[in-house]
């Protein structure tokens, strides 16, 4: 009795510690740098999300390239966060969050260049909020594998800044004359 008493008072221990050290990987990171992987994991999958739909209902070859890269570069950027978050113990949404979705769904109902207009501007919208929370943690986190992931990113979301700038500007330019034209005609 006392030799399988023994076991199990090693085995708890064994796995009390293992608790311990996997706490300890958790209680480095802290809550601000848990919420930013979230919410980075969040926008980076409604990115994905939304750039596979610029690419079947924009009526622009800019905005359908534009989704296109959105599409690439944020799966991509979300398999390093996905292995950041692993190393530390956090767990990562399965979807975006209802918000985002909601987004999702007003875009769906649009097309042509109505879709073209509103997706641009939900792009240079989100990229500079997306822009201000990866300098923030870049220059504020705690974690430094997490604050690397932020700063190493930091790049690409502003070339998508400068993108999606230009892409709008392009789908206004279409636009205009449109617009021109028809009060011309009045």
């Amino acid at each position: 009795m006392s030799v399988s008493m023994s076991r199990f008072k090693f085995a708890a221990t064994a796995a009390l510690a293992a608790g311990a050290i996997g706490g300890s990987a958790l209680a480095q990171t802290s809550k601000p740098d848990q919420s930013f992987i979230e919410e980075a994991a969040t926008g980076g999958m409604a990115e994905v999300e939304l750039g596979r739909l610029a690419q079947q209902q924009a009526s622009s070859d800019a905005v359908k390239q534009f989704g296109a890269r959105m599409a690439e570069d944020h799966a991509k950027a979300n398999d390093e966060l996905k292995q950041v978050a692993a190393a530390k113990g956090v767990s990562l949404p399965s979807a975006p969050t209802r918000s985002q979705q909601t987004d999702k769904e007003h875009l769906q109902k649009l097309s042509g260049s109505q879709f073209d207009k509103q997706y641009m501007d939900h792009m240079v919208s989100d990229h500079r909020k997306d822009i201000a929370a990866f300098e923030r943690e870049a220059s504020s986190g705690t974690d430094s594998d997490v604050k690397s992931f932020a700063a190493k990113t930091l790049p690409t979301l502003r070339e998508h800044l400068k993108l999606a700038v230009q892409a709008r500007q392009a789908v206004s330019q279409t636009a205009s004359p449109v617009k021109n034209a028809a009060s011309a005609s009045r």
